[in-house]
């Protein structure tokens, strides 16, 4: 496979005489032209890995055909977004992919490769290729895997139609199985090394608790993760011990607050106000979309500090907001000062068991020691924040990954039953290149995924967990989509899973980053200065 490494080096190199075309220009006067480009950059990224991938079980045809599936329909993409740019600058000719890889592309995308994929998926069952992680997290995987498939799967049609919060029996099961305390480290009662990382069990217990139900279960563990990095990167050593070790026991349920109503993904506009007084800070302002902010007993506040500060995001700092547990639609919470904290879940089309809350504060007092990093954290919020987003990133799009996978699941099985003009549905050449490419994305994002895992947990990564996360949400959309198509009226019916998994896909481009900010604030600005470092575009680069 090693003339495939050479097709996407081709590809690196036509990728940034393109970025150079633009790296002149305001940025927002090509906002489409580099929205385009940060999801190449991202599948470029992920054809390196799935590549290395197919090296490492160089002996199936599977992985092998669907690794040049993938790449080809990878430059395909690229080369039509070469267009933009060709477009923009004309008196300059026209920018192409050379000409054996033109070749290469026709004869990876067509419509025959993608029809053969599917007659081996259905040869092998719709069984995917393995991860190939190694027997430590394989294991794990198989122990969550059970959980979600006995636990979180036969109570998840009930949470989703009737908006139920999460049920004890899935909450004991992930405390049990110690999920809470994947990333917190073991001098503080978890189980993450306390020198070093483990981001790919992280990924992998995600990814099979998603499986079972985004709502209920595959979001558990982002929001202690988010909180516990923020902690780790600004929490005092008393602030740690205070919370960490009822994190890594699941005995305390985490939120995380940080979008208002007028900010969503913009975390430096934040306003929510936090004045300071001799013993503490009072709260006044409006939250919104706080996931599980009802049943949460801490909650990781954003808040406002300095509103005069320049640049804004200097102004911001983070607080531990505690609070008492509840169960239903609306909560209030009243202060020691008399000011009070009141929720109210927000309806949403899918997503559910958690509930989203709009959340709002009068007046509402917490003590000096709930400041993360107490009076050295003061203004440093932002900083915080975006160290534990970006494992909070790399973990949807393991949920996305999961929730793919039971979707590709659903449709497989579905059309290996069903007949439609004396002809399984499963059998038909369209249905074969619909299948091959919902696993073909599904492979593809958990290479990707496993790859940022290994980077963070050297301490890099951040630009890569943004770029899985951008094209897996998206991916995630297409495959729900498509496995609904297959079933048909029963894919729409509300009995049917796949209904779920396809209103719950909705909302992973959205939260996290949303897919705009991402593709052109994070992955669009980095490559623009990266391309504006250097003037060569050799490999990556980036």
């Amino acid at each position: 496979m090693h003339y495939l490494a050479e097709h996407i080096e081709a590809g690196w190199q036509t990728f940034h005489l393109g970025l150079s075309r633009i790296k002149d220009y305001e940025p927002d006067s090509v906002q489409i032209e580099l929205y385009e480009f940060a999801f190449s950059y991202a599948e470029l990224l992920a054809s390196q890995q799935l590549v290395e991938y197919s090296a490492r079980v160089s002996e199936s045809p599977l992985v092998n055909l669907l690794t040049e599936c993938y790449l080809g329909t990878t430059l395909q993409n690229l080369q039509d977004r070469l267009r933009l740019v060709n477009a923009l600058e004309q008196d300059q000719g026209d920018l192409e992919l050379p000409g054996k890889i033109q070749a290469f592309v026709s004869v990876a995308t067509a419509p025959k490769k993608w029809v053969l994929l599917g007659e081996m998926l259905r040869a092998a069952d719709g069984d995917l290729p393995p991860s190939v992680l190694g027997e430590e997290l394989e294991t794990m995987r198989e122990s969550i895997r059970r959980f979600s498939d006995e636990v979180v799967a036969p109570l998840a049609e009930e949470i989703h139609r009737n908006d139920q919060m999460i049920p004890v029996e899935i909450l004991d099961g992930v405390r049990e199985l110690g999920c809470f305390a994947l990333s917190v480290p073991d001098r503080y009662g978890g189980l993450k090394p306390d020198e070093g990382e483990n981001t790919s069990g992280m990924v992998v217990v995600t990814e099979e608790l998603s499986r079972g139900s985004l709502g209920a279960a595959g979001s558990l563990i982002t929001r202690p993760e988010i909180m516990v990095r923020a902690l780790l990167e600004g929490g005092t050593e008393l602030q740690r011990e205070r919370w960490l070790p009822v994190i890594a026991s699941g005995r305390k349920l985490c939120a995380v607050s940080v979008t208002e109503p007028d900010t969503g993904s913009d975390v430096a506009s934040v306003s929510l106000k936090a004045t300071q007084s001799d013993s503490g800070w009072t709260l006044n302002g409006e939250k919104n979309w706080c996931t599980f902010a009802g049943k949460a007993e801490l909650i990781l506040l954003l808040a406002r500090t300095n509103p005069t500060a320049n640049p804004p995001h200097r102004g911001l700092s983070l607080f531990v907001i505690e609070k008492p547990a509840f169960d239903g639609h609306e909560f209030e919470v009243q202060s020691q000062n008399g000011g009070r904290l009141t929720g109210k879940a927000i309806p949403t089309l899918g997503y559910r068991g958690m509930h989203s809350f709009s959340m709002f504060f009068d007046n509402f007092f917490v003590p000096n020691d709930c400041l993360v990093g107490e009076e050295s954290g003061t203004n440093r919020g932002f900083y915080y924040t975006m160290r534990g987003f970006s494992g909070g990133r790399l973990q949807t799009a393991a949920r996305a990954t999961g929730l793919m996978h039971a979707a590709y699941q659903s449709a497989f099985a579905y059309s290996r039953q069903r007949s439609v003009f004396g002809q399984l549905v499963g059998d038909y050449q369209l249905s074969l290149a619909k299948l091959a490419k919902m696993a073909t994305y599904i492979v593809a994002i958990k290479q990707f995924a496993y790859h940022v895992a290994n980077l963070m947990d050297q301490g890099e990564g951040q630009l890569e967990a943004s770029s899985v996360k951008l094209i897996a949400c998206k991916y995630a959309e297409w495959v729900t989509r498509e496995a609904l198509q297959l079933l048909g009226g029963m894919g729409y019916a509300e009995e049917s899973a796949v209904s779920r998994y396809f209103v719950d896909a909705r909302v992973l481009s959205i939260f996290e980053g949303a897919e705009e900010t991402l593709a052109l604030k994070v992955v669009g600005r980095s490559l623009l200065q990266q391309a504006s470092a250097t003037q060569t575009g050799a490999g990556n680069g980036i």
